[in-house]
């Protein structure tokens, strides 16, 4: 069951449930984008800059988030964003080198 923030457990991470997340362009790109980034980076959803309206921003945040791929942090008034690097490696080894490869 997921966290009160929607964050499933990593035996909860759905490999189809992730790829739908991975088959938009713009998430994929976020991703990528956070694979150029240190380990531990937390960006704002304003960060990556997407081409779309706030809402839709946000939409795409929460698939991500419910996928499993990012983990979202409450800042108080406002939320940043951290991949999950070492649940996703261990839960689908390999899929972040992929995803790297093809960005």
């Amino acid at each position: 069951m997921p966290d009160e923030d929607g964050h499933p457990t990593p035996a909860e991470m759905d490999l189809r449930t992730v790829l739908h997340a991975l088959a938009d362009p713009l998430r994929f790109g976020v991703i990528a984008q956070f694979l150029r980034e240190p380990a531990d980076a937390e960006r704002t959803c304003a960060y990556f800059e997407l081409p779309v309206s706030k809402s839709t921003t946000s939409h795409h945040f929460k698939v991500m988030r419910e996928a499993g791929l990012l983990r979202m942090v409450d800042h108080g008034n406002s939320r940043t964003a951290v991949l999950r690097r070492t649940e996703l490696d261990e839960r689908f080894p390999g899929l972040l080198g992929l995803v790297r490869a093809e960005a």
